[in-house]
C-alpha cells in the first residue's frame, strides 16, 4: 500500500512538473513578438514631415504602413497629442520613429499600447522628468547652438547654420530646399519635460551621428548606453535620415522585428 502511494504521489509531482513546463514550440512561439507592420515617423526642430522622405519610400517597399506626423512645434503637450492620434489610428504593432528633438516626443508617446519598438535618430531621449537642457550642458555645446535666432516666441536656425551645422553632409542645393521648408517653433517647447520614458520598458534602438553639429555625439552614445539601445554610428551630419536613408530605413527594419 505504501509503495502505491509513493508511486501516486510521484506520478503526481511529474504530472504537476510537467503541466508547469511549457513545449519548446510554446515557448518559442511565447518569445516572438509580433512584426509591426506600421511605423510613425516624427520631425524634429528646423524641420517638417517632408524630412522623413528619404526614408518613406523604402519601408513602404517593404509592405510596412508608413504615416509621417506634423509636428505642431508648439509645446511638449502639443506635440505629443498629435502624435497620440496618429498612434491610436495603428492597426497592429507599430514601430514610433524620432529624429533630434522628437526623441522627447517619442520618449512620452512610446508607452502607447500600439507601440512595440522606438528608434531614435540623432535625438534626444531624456528619463522621465529629466531636465534635457541640464543634461546636455553635461557636454561641449554643439554649434548649432549658436545658430538659433528669435523673431518674438518663434525661433529657427540661420541660413548659415542650418547649411553649416544642420545638414552639413548635404549637397548645398538640398541643404537649402530643406531649409526652405524649416517651420519655426515656440520657445514654450523647450521648457517641457517627459513625464514618462517609454525607452525603459520597449525595445529601443539609437543611431548615433558622429559628425553631428546640432546634438552633441558624445551625448547621443551618453543617452544610447542609458537606454540598452542597439545602437548604430554613422559618420554622418545631424540629418542622417537624409543624407543616410538605406542605413537609418534597416534600423528601423530591425526594429518592426522587436
Amino acid at each position: 500500500m505504501d509503495m502505491d502511494r509513493r508511486t501516486f504521489a510521484t506520478s503526481l509531482l511529474m504530472g504537476a512538473a510537467a503541466a508547469a513546463v511549457p513545449s519548446r514550440a510554446s515557448a518559442q512561439a511565447a518569445r516572438k513578438p509580433e512584426r509591426a507592420n506600421n511605423v510613425v515617423l516624427v520631425h524634429g526642430l528646423f524641420a517638417d514631415g517632408s524630412s522623413w522622405s528619404e526614408i518613406i519610400p523604402r519601408l513602404q517597399a517593404r509592405g510596412l504602413n508608413v504615416t509621417s506626423v506634423q509636428n505642431p512645434l508648439t509645446t511638449l503637450e502639443d506635440a505629443v497629442a498629435a502624435c497620440r492620434k496618429v498612434l491610436d489610428r495603428q492597426v497592429g504593432p507599430t514601430v514610433l520613429a524620432g529624429h533630434s528633438f522628437s526623441g522627447m516626443i517619442v520618449t512620452e508617446a512610446g508607452v502607447h499600447s500600439n507601440v512595440s519598438a522606438l528608434v531614435y535618430v540623432a535625438a534626444r531621449a531624456p528619463d522621465a522628468g529629466e531636465d534635457y537642457a541640464a543634461l546636455a550642458a553635461r557636454f561641449p555645446s554643439p554649434p548649432a547652438s549658436a545658430g538659433i535666432i528669435y523673431d518674438g516666441d518663434e525661433g529657427r536656425l540661420s541660413e548659415q547654420a542650418f547649411l553649416r551645422d544642420f545638414a552639413g553632409d548635404l549637397p548645398a542645393a538640398k541643404a537649402r530646399a530643406l531649409f526652405a521648408v524649416q517651420q519655426p517653433f515656440r520657445r514654450a517647447l523647450l521648457s517641457g519635460r517627459t513625464t514618462q520614458a517609454a525607452w525603459r520598458t520597449k525595445p529601443s534602438f539609437y543611431a548615433v551621428s558622429t559628425e553631428d553639429r546640432t546634438i552633441n555625439p558624445q551625448l547621443q552614445r551618453y543617452m544610447a548606453s542609458r537606454m540598452g539601445a542597439r545602437t548604430v554610428e554613422l559618420r554622418s551630419s545631424h540629418v542622417s535620415l537624409i543624407s543616410h536613408p538605406r542605413e537609418i530605413a534597416a534600423l528601423i527594419l530591425k526594429a518592426t522585428d522587436g
